[in-house]
């Protein structure tokens, strides 16, 4: 009994767990289609519910707070647009990912298959809704036309770079929130601090044009990393340029957490099926 626990303890075993819900795509992409359709089973638009839902919301805070915030419409609407897109897709990494366990507790139990297998669907289902609500960023672009341009193809890389992100979030999280089930309640509040202390309905430019204290606090922006993963993707799609330091600071916090989601892996995976 010894052999097997320190044997399940290892950086390979985790290794050969993601590979191994890498090999059974077949069931989490089943997995994944069966979340949405049984969400929306009997809807007559069904998963468009969610796009409908984010262009309201989009619309009805680019009007608000770009009269509250004294900038241009025209800028402004595609800069709230885009947020809300890529955050519905950080913001289901980190709080869906605090339950992905413990709300797949029947399959872990019963289903022989490798515990990255209901990451990955998960995963998958994050990224279905965040092509969905790519229809919200079309109309955008038939509207308002923003300056797009070649390196706007540096959208793709950023999108893979952030589902790359999305894996370990949800790895992470899942297990600790496993293990510690207030983890879940802080998660969700501190998602909700995060959403406004992201420009998402503000910008840093609007703070930065201002001047003295207000451009001083733009800077403090910096320190959230969710600033730098949005801006990654956000300003190509809006045809803009992005600074060399934003993808290195996503590229070093990439690394950080796939570093402690290995961990994390040795040490709890195998107690995962006990603690659901």
């Amino acid at each position: 009994m010894h052999e097997i626990t320190s044997d399940s303890r290892t950086f390979s075993r985790a290794i050969l767990d993601l590979r191994t819900g890498l090999s059974q795509r077949e069931l989490w992409w089943q997995l994944g289609w069966q979340d949405i359709k049984q969400r929306y089973r009997r809807s007559v638009i069904g998963p468009f519910w969610i796009t409908i839902a984010t262009g309201v919301q989009a619309v009805a805070m680019g009007l608000l707070y770009s009269v509250l915030l004294e900038v241009e419409l025209r800028s402004f609407l595609p800069h709230v647009t885009v947020g809300l897109i890529v955050w519905a897709m950080i913001q289901g990494a980190i709080i869906d990912g605090a339950e992905v366990f413990i709300k797949n507790e029947g399959l872990i139990k019963f289903l022989p298959s490798a515990l990255s297998v209901h990451v990955y669907r998960l995963t998958w289902r994050l990224v279905l809704f965040f092509g969905h609500n790519m229809l919200i960023y079309l109309i955008m672009l038939a509207i308002f036309r923003p300056p797009l341009g070649w390196h706007s193809l540096l959208a793709f890389p950023a999108f893979v770079l952030i589902v790359l992100n999305v894996v370990w979030v949800i790895m992470f999280f899942g297990i600790l929130a496993t293990r510690y089930r207030d983890i879940y309640p802080i998660l969700n509040s501190l998602t909700l601090l995060l959403f406004f202390m992201t420009p998402i309905v503000w910008t840093t430019e609007g703070l930065i044009n201002r001047g003295g204290e207000a451009a001083d606090r733009a800077r403090i922006v910096e320190i959230n990393p969710l600033y730098h993963y949005l801006e990654i993707i956000r300003a190509p799609m809006l045809g803009n340029h992005v600074d060399l330091y934003h993808w290195l600071i996503v590229l070093g916090f990439t690394a950080i957490g796939w570093a402690l989601t290995f961990v994390a892996m040795r040490n709890y995976r195998a107690r995962v099926p006990y603690w659901v």
